[in-house]
């Protein structure tokens, strides 16, 4: 029998723009996203304050793919600090460093140090669309009932 990772996998070429850049790499065996680290000099972020880290890598992403930056959990839930855009785009002929908008949405400054994991990358594919203008739209029971309307 194939296991769940033998079988979904690719390789992503990447290389490395600083001498401490660190190769992204999974937590687990059955992790969904790969660990995007920081290379540079410790740094603090205040309260309120959005700053770019570069990750010190460049990717090739296969073509029909994109690569998906979010917030790891502890960094997030633990420290206040997430992808101030929530979820990054990486497309697949974007060949310039990995950069992480990283946002303090505390009440304290924190400290990012070299080594330390800020984000996580998910690769995915996606389907590129042809948006066809109509004159109207098939119906559906929940029609255009919005935020909050299939709940209680």
């Amino acid at each position: 029998m194939i296991s769940f990772t033998e079988r979904n996998k690719m390789k992503v070429r990447f290389i490395k723009l600083n001498e401490y850049a660190v190769a992204p790499a999974y937590g687990s065996a059955e992790a969904a996203g790969a660990d995007l680290y920081y290379p540079g000099e410790e740094l603090e972020i205040a309260p309120g304050e959005t700053v770019f880290l570069k990750t010190g890598i460049a990717v090739e992403i296969p073509r029909g793919y994109m690569g998906l930056v979010f917030a790891r959990s502890g960094l997030s839930c633990k420290r206040d600090l997430a992808p101030a855009n929530k979820v990054g785009v990486i497309d697949s002929d974007y060949r310039g460093e990995v950069t992480v908008a990283l946002h303090n949405h505390g009440k304290k400054a924190q400290i990012i140090s070299r080594g330390e994991r800020i984000a996580q990358m998910v690769i995915t594919p996606y389907l590129r669309v042809d948006y066809e203008l109509a004159e109207c739209l098939d119906s559906t029971e929940r029609g255009d009932g919005g935020f909050g309307s299939t709940g209680k």
